[in-house]
């Protein structure tokens, strides 16, 4: 089902932006259903990020190798185990006016296919809600 992409314009400088996303520690102070996030640094300016995320009575963690890239203003990811038969999103900040352009693009499948009718639905509509969580973060960060 998903191969989705969510587009926002903020007013803050892509390499704040880029910044703010790339600090992994801190999604479970402001990312909705982010309960915690594990991160240890791995090879060539990588990642590895187990975040557990919980849906009413259901939690799940899955692990995350998350590529930075400061040079192209972006950030990839690609999970390595966890519920989904694969996962792979791409963060990108562009300049826009005095602000940036924010790009997320997510590709995702449940394992399970009984999981899947249920979960992917739900799944890709928080999208947007981490967008915007992001957005907020923003404001509170950079004013």
């Amino acid at each position: 089902m998903p191969d989705l992409f969510f587009e926002r314009h903020v007013p803050h400088l892509p390499r704040r932006m880029f910044e703010l996303v790339s600090d992994l520690e801190a999604y479970p102070r402001f990312i909705p259903n982010c309960k915690q996030m594990d991160v240890r640094s791995g090879p060539d300016n990588s990642r590895m990020a187990r975040m557990t995320i919980q849906f009413g009575p259901v939690t799940q963690s899955y692990t995350s190798k998350v590529m930075l890239d400061p040079d192209t203003m972006t950030i990839s990811a690609i999970a390595t185990d966890g519920p989904f038969a694969y996962l792979d999103s791409k963060w990108s900040f562009e300049p826009e006016g005095q602000g940036t352009r924010i790009r997320f693009d997510i590709d995702f499948k449940f394992s399970n296919p009984l999981i899947a009718a249920v979960a992917e639905p739900a799944f890709a509509a928080k999208q947007n809600e981490i967008i915007d969580a992001f957005a907020d973060e923003a404001d509170r960060r950079f004013g």
